[in-house]
């Protein structure tokens, strides 16, 4: 929905455009919360995005509800590769700055997804050690049956 968050939705179909995702670990499970990813596990290449490779935020135009997808910030102008999906209705995020820019197609997809997302290690990996350490040292040996993205594509649907 590039007309929900244009600089989001660009930098987005930019990274999925060029396998960005491929590999990369759901390294987040907040139960009724988020699930999130967005780091390639690669440190030569999570340290460049890291290290200043952000898009500007985008003006709020829709809610942080279930299903919808949200660049994870850290404070203004701090969107750079992770990205979440909403498992609930977390519309307090909308005031800090999260703005979605994509959503899945319907509840079932939601459904889909969560089924195939292995939830047993929830919020303990530690995104310092996948961005300088990668899957290989840390992810591997740490968390063993973490779920991942084989490949990725964007799907544009008419509305």
């Amino acid at each position: 929905h590039r007309d929900w968050s244009p600089k989001g939705a660009d930098r987005f179909y930019s990274l999925v455009m060029n396998d960005f995702y491929d590999g990369a670990r759901f390294f987040r499970y907040a139960d009724n919360f988020v699930v999130q990813w967005g780091l390639k596990g690669t440190p030569q290449i999570d340290s460049l995005y890291e290290n200043g490779a952000n898009i500007m935020d985008d003006p709020q135009f829709k809610s942080n509800t279930k299903g919808r997808i949200t660049f994870a910030t850290s404070g203004p102008n701090t969107r750079s590769t992770q990205v979440f999906v909403n498992l609930a209705d977390n519309t307090f995020l909308d005031s800090q700055g999260f703005t979605p820019f994509g959503e899945l197609a319907s509840e079932d997809d939601l459904n889909i997804f969560m089924r195939k997302i292995n939830a047993e290690y929830g919020e303990k990996a530690n995104q310092n050690k996948i961005i300088h350490e990668g899957n290989q040292l840390y992810l591997n040996s740490h968390f063993p049956h973490m779920s991942y993205i084989k490949s990725e594509k964007v799907q544009v649907l008419e509305e």
